[in-house]
């Protein structure tokens, strides 16, 4: 049975989730209006959506791939730039939707992030992964979009496949991201909700031993704790 959290274990949780939340703010990076300004060829096309300048390029050999200085390819760009079409025909030519750039993220993460149901639902109809390995956390996509509250993504993510029981390597889940990295309110509430209708263990615990029921007692978000012990009961 998982132990109640002590003070000091409650401080340190406290400490990584802040410093958790304002690193993931700086992970996620854009290009800037100064790199976008740089751009050149593909990178350029894809970050304004000029679609016929695009598919010109592409049919006279531009490498469907390339990346700027932070690792980014046009599918990237064209991801943070909600650029649907471009993705679309940036598919067709045959670009690998799964890169990771620099900070190891891949489109499907930046869109999932970014709270952008719409070019994360393009990018699993065109076969981009909801599986991966992201970030310097080893985390995924669906434990990104868990402890941000984006449950309309999470329900996505669920329905493509994306993994329920990823360890990260601060040792949480995507059930106990949306509880530590939470709020407690409805958002957060309807990604857990989500992620126990799809099955996701309640057992597993984080590296001090305690079940996602104990932290969300320990944080008073009753709502969470009555689904938990709904879950457990089962």
């Amino acid at each position: 049975m998982a132990r109640p959290l002590s003070f000091l274990t409650w401080c340190m949780a406290a400490w990584l989730a802040m410093g958790f939340l304002a690193s993931a703010a700086r992970a996620q990076v854009p290009p800037s209006a100064a790199e976008a300004a740089r751009y050149i060829g593909l990178l350029a096309a894809a970050h304004k959506g000029d679609l016929p300048q695009l598919k010109k390029l592409l049919a006279a050999g531009a490498s469907v791939n390339e990346r700027d200085s932070h690792g980014r390819t046009a599918v990237h760009v064209a991801a943070f730039a909600r650029q649907r079409d471009v993705l679309r025909a940036l598919a067709q030519a045959g670009a690998n939707l799964e890169l990771l750039e620099n900070d190891r993220y891949d489109a499907v993460t930046v869109a999932a992030v970014a709270d952008d149901e719409e070019t994360l639902r393009v990018l699993l109809a065109l076969g981009a992964s909801a599986k991966q390995t992201t970030s310097r956390y080893d985390g995924t996509a669906l434990i990104a979009a868990a402890h941000l509250g984006h449950d309309g993504v999470v329900r996505q993510l669920i329905a493509a496949g994306a993994p329920l029981d990823h360890v990260n390597n601060l040792h949480w889940t995507a059930v106990i991201e949306a509880i530590v990295l939470g709020n407690g309110g409805a958002r957060h509430q309807a990604v857990l909700r989500g992620l126990l209708e799809a099955g996701a263990s309640t057992r597993l615990t984080d590296r001090e031993g305690n079940t996602p029921l104990t932290l969300a007692r320990a944080r008073g978000y009753v709502t969470m704790v009555a689904m938990l012990e709904k879950a457990a009961a089962k």
